[in-house]
């Protein structure tokens, strides 16, 4: 199996200073190496890419490019689980004192929920962080969620992976989705609903125990 993560938004809570009121992590997965390949190729070959030569990521494109890229992969063997937080309904018990705690805090909540989709999984993170990061999250995860749902855990470039690209731009899709000021907010994710097999909107984060899956 193979597990692509990348996000949409800023884990950063100064929202007087620019920051985003949301922020979503979402994985993308696959059964197998073909799987990923035939849908690699399925975007590399799309209308999508000849509209859109550099990387794909959803705050960038245009909803030409962004309709086209989600057409290309309508069909492709893929799975997504997310995580939606609204910054506002984060509880005191969340790390706040850095971007990275709470990164790291997140990126543990969406793999420990989801550990009984994985299977043996090579999971690769938009490599994003410097190198003491990298190696504290990839120890940590690797310890808390044990079993055998995670194989390894590597961190990539996104622009040399246009994989991690998907994962970003069905993260765009979803938080898109939680806006109230477009009509249009939830196009793309409509777009995505069959491939989508959890979105976790937890609306008190921390407090209690976490919320069952919200439907799909």
């Amino acid at each position: 199996m193979l597990v692509f993560i990348d996000e949409s938004g800023d884990p950063g809570f100064s929202l007087d200073k620019g920051g985003t009121p949301t922020f979503v992590i979402a994985m993308v997965l696959f059964t197998n190496p073909a799987d990923a390949s035939l849908t690699q190729r399925a975007i590399e070959q799309s209308g999508a890419r000849r509209l859109h030569k550099p990387e794909f990521k959803f705050g960038k494109c245009s909803n030409d490019v962004r309709d086209a890229f989600f057409d290309c992969v309508r069909s492709a063997p893929f799975r997504i689980r997310a995580i939606a937080i609204r910054k506002d309904a984060v509880s005191s018990s969340v790390p706040k004192h850095s971007n990275e705690s709470f990164y790291r805090y997140f990126v543990h909540q969406m793999l420990s929920r989801n550990a009984s989709a994985l299977r043996n999984a090579r999971v690769i993170i938009d490599g994003s962080g410097d190198r003491l990061f990298k190696r504290n999250l990839n120890a940590e995860l690797r310890q808390r969620i044990g079993g055998d749902a995670i194989r390894d855990i590597r961190f990539k470039d996104s622009r040399s992976d246009v994989l991690l690209q998907l994962a970003d731009m069905c993260a765009g899709a979803i938080a898109r989705s939680l806006r109230t000021d477009r009509a249009d907010a939830a196009r793309w994710r409509n777009g995505l609903a069959p491939h989508i097999d959890d979105v976790w909107e937890p609306w008190s984060i921390g407090e209690g125990a976490p919320p069952q899956p919200s439907p799909t």
